[in-house]
């Protein structure tokens, strides 16, 4: 695949993955900055590194899946492989502007 390929299914995954609202935050998990890395290797094969806002989320579950079946129905990805991790923990810093002006942190 070449890199401009891989850059434009990368784009169109973010595009996906904004669409993807924290069940407990109003803000889409993107700019919560829940996705700390999205890659897709030759395969086309999307490889996402995610965390939750707290490790006892009670919708970890669903929320993963949803990233799943959304990422890996985006055009140029055949399939989803996601990484969920606590290192470094999700803390407020990790928002953008955007969200932080949403959250009124800003």
């Amino acid at each position: 695949m070449d890199p401009t390929e891989q850059l434009e299914i990368e784009t169109r995954i973010a595009g996906v993955l904004k669409s993807i609202y924290d069940p407990e935050i109003p803000v889409n998990i993107y700019d919560l900055g829940l996705i700390y890395n999205v890659e897709v290797d030759d395969d086309h094969v999307a490889h996402i590194t995610m965390t939750l806002t707290a490790p006892n989320c009670p919708m970890a579950d669903s929320l993963i899946e949803e990233v799943q079946y959304k990422v890996a129905g985006t055009r140029g990805v055949k399939d989803c492989d996601i990484k969920l991790t606590f290192n470094p923990p999700w803390d407020k810093s990790m928002l953008s502007d955007e969200a932080k002006l949403e959250l009124g942190f800003l």
